[in-house]
């Protein structure tokens, strides 16, 4: 029997009508210590439990996990798709162009951006993103010429 079975993770799953498997389960911790993940930084977290782990296999687990509810799946422009667990609320992000590194954001009530589209042309909207793009901190006071993290595999620094 799986470990876990009656861990809130594993409610989650049952809730949201998906077995509990190990994969899923250790996708969604990685995801809670690694916000703002791609399928490729989850594939080598992972793999140091399971070697036997695809990519294949982490890029289905992660399209159940998001059809379910328990992702959301974020698409900065050039960027990967990324994944997070904070979902079902109505937050935005921060995404640095010079590192990638992407950091939420939370609204503020009355200072909405343009989220009402003028005209729907007949789409029943459901949903509007806002992307804020800048340097972040780390990247702001790095001199032009040094060991940057865009060089690096870090996209998620703080």
């Amino acid at each position: 029997m799986l470990g876990g079975v009656n861990t809130p993770i594993a409610h989650e799953l049952r809730d949201a009508g998906l077995r509990v498997t190990g994969g899923r389960v250790a996708l969604l911790e990685a995801l809670e210590k690694l916000p703002h993940s791609d399928a490729e930084s989850l594939l080598r977290v992972l793999t140091a439990a399971n070697p036997q782990l695809t990519v294949q296999s982490v890029h289905n687990m992660l399209h159940d996990l998001s059809a379910a509810g328990l992702l959301r799946r974020i698409e900065p422009a050039g960027s990967s798709s990324r994944y997070e667990r904070r979902t079902g609320d109505n937050h935005h992000h921060l995404v640095c162009t010079s590192c990638g590194a992407i950091a939420d954001v939370d609204c503020v009530h009355g200072e909405a951006p343009c989220l009402t589209p003028s005209d729907a042309a007949g789409y029943a909207v459901t949903s509007a993103e806002v992307t804020f793009w800048g340097l972040c901190n780390r990247c702001q006071g790095a001199p032009a010429n040094a060991d940057h993290p865009s060089t690096t595999t870090d996209q998620n620094h703080r």
